[in-house]
């Protein structure tokens, strides 16, 4: 299974209902789509005139954060909505032709990405924070991030009104590179879906993920923020694995033992787990903590006896835990994920995140450490 994510992006047509799914018991994802929206795309039909507005209700006065105060996530709009056929357009026909085409099409919206159901869930977490914290600006703060002129605006704000979406912040960058936004914005969680721009944010210390958009997806609750973890490489740093490539299996495990009371460094996605922690301490203060929007899970392959006690050690000396912890010792991730349904899962390794994609897990590559110069690896410390 290919999930590269130009490869993605181009070969899929947009679609106003996915492929079916099946449920949790949870609330469903919000990924449907007025069809007849899209009906014209492969057709000779003619686009409604004008998009389905939403009224914005705002109650006591909605305020916007200061960035100093917020939990920024910044969204790129390849992956919060499909664009596949506008891709295709600028690639095979140019620039001029592009912005052309999204202005003859600006009152038709994108339908849902990879990202959509992630972001409506962090809206769900916002509408619960504003009810018990009427005044505080610890809130989450998504930025559209875009390299589109300006002209193409107008599309993505009728799109985001149409998906009642509560998105003010954008930043269209004409083609340049988004990276110094990212950082004037103090973004805690980058989103795209280019590969390249992800690890230039990464190299930069900036949490960032490649996302991918899934043949099959999964429903999600919408009244639950769940968000899955990798460890080596992506809370951790790489250092375990840096062993294993070296000097093989039995090192690995020796090593971890030998060096179960000494820290593991932190990974690149440390600081967006920590964050979430703040949040969740937010609802426990209130008694909410049985009843809390925010879940956070770890899931690794290393195993639980031999090199798991270290993980744990260090994240309770950090003052962190995730809610659950999984300990797969080298078993496939893609099951478990899928008894999860998270709205996202961050992995270092393109081959759990295609497995985790075969089972409808929405899943994020994080393109950091020394597994990136092996394709695959059967370390279970990963």
């Amino acid at each position: 299974m290919s999930l590269d994510p130009v490869q993605v992006m181009k070969g899929q047509e947009a679609a106003a209902t996915p492929a079916p799914t099946t449920s949790n018991g949870d609330s469903k994802g919000s990924w449907e789509s007025s069809k007849d929206v899209y009906e014209h795309m492969g057709s000779t039909k003619k686009p409604r005139s004008e998009p389905v507005r939403r009224v914005r209700k705002v109650e006591g006065g909605i305020f916007f954060p200061k960035p100093v105060n917020a939990v920024t996530i910044a969204v790129s709009s390849r992956v919060l909505f499909r664009t596949e056929k506008e891709q295709k357009v600028y690639d095979q026909m140019g620039v001029e032709e592009y912005l052309r085409y999204q202005v003859e099409h600006e009152n038709e919206p994108f339908a849902p990405g990879p990202a959509f159901p992630f972001v409506k869930a962090l809206e769900a977490v916002n509408t619960r924070l504003r009810e018990l914290y009427p005044e505080s600006e610890e809130l989450f703060d998504i930025v559209l991030v875009t390299y589109n002129h300006a002209h193409v605006g107008v599309r993505l704000i009728n799109t985001i009104n149409y998906h009642n979406l509560f998105i003010e912040r954008f930043c269209m960058t004409g083609g340049t590179n988004p990276i110094g936004y990212l950082k004037a914005w103090q973004t805690n969680l980058y989103l795209s879906a280019d590969a390249e721009k992800v690890k230039e944010a990464l190299a930069e210390g900036i949490a960032a993920a490649t996302m991918f958009m899934s043949e099959k997806q999964t429903e999600v609750s919408e009244t639950q923020l769940r968000v899955a973890f990798d460890g080596d490489a992506v809370l951790f740093s790489d250092e375990s694995e840096r062993i294993f490539k070296a000097h093989g299996l039995d090192k690995f495990f020796e090593h971890e033992r030998e060096n179960e009371n000494t820290l593991l460094d932190h990974g690149p996605l440390k600081g967006f787990l920590e964050t979430l922690g703040k949040l969740q301490k937010k609802f426990y203060a209130k008694g909410q903590r049985l009843n809390c929007p925010i879940r956070t899970y770890l899931v690794t392959a290393r195993s639980a006896a031999s090199s798991g006690i270290r993980a744990l050690k260090t994240l309770r000396a950090w003052g962190l835990e995730t809610d659950e912890a999984l300990f797969l010792a080298g078993a496939p991730k893609g099951p478990m994920l899928e008894k999860i349904r998270p709205h996202i899962y961050f992995d270092d390794q393109m081959f759990h995140v295609e497995g985790a994609a075969e089972m409808g897990t929405i899943a994020a590559h994080v393109p950091y450490g020394i597994a990136q110069k092996h394709k695959k690896s059967s370390n279970p410390s990963k």
